[in-house]
């Protein structure tokens, strides 16, 4: 299996930014897939993630309203188009799957973090004036 993300780069605060990952020997249909990010010095959280069957999306809380998933399955690519920027996104952000048909999340402290279990390779974002 090969995720490769692309698309990061430097952007000001408030800005946009569209990534996309190519996924090989994955199958869409079967698989739900994502991104996760690391930013320097902190752990890797999930942002988003896509089912494999009815396509639900789901967010953690700190990307809600500002990032959105989705996927083109005839191009076996999934993108996370980023608006409304902030320095607090700047991470390196990598294609992820947990592996399983639908997203998997656990309850944390009152709010639901996403898992992942396969990532590749990622790509740097920087939010920064």
């Amino acid at each position: 299996v090969q995720l490769q993300a692309s698309g990061g780069g430097l952007v000001q605060p408030g800005g946009s930014l569209r990534l996309s990952c190519v996924v090989s020997d994955l199958n869409l249909d079967n698989y739900a897939i994502g991104w996760l990010r690391q930013a320097p010095g902190k752990e890797r959280e999930g942002v988003a993630c896509i089912s494999a069957r009815d396509g639900s999306t789901y967010y953690d809380d700190a990307v809600k309203g500002r990032f959105t998933i989705s996927r083109d399955k005839t191009k076996n690519t999934v993108y996370l188009q980023m608006s409304g920027l902030k320095p607090e996104d700047t991470a390196v952000y990598s294609c992820a799957t947990p592996s399983l048909s639908a997203c998997r999340r656990i309850e944390v402290r009152g709010s639901w973090k996403l898992l992942f279990d396969y990532w590749g390779q990622g790509t740097l974002v920087t939010v920064s004036s």
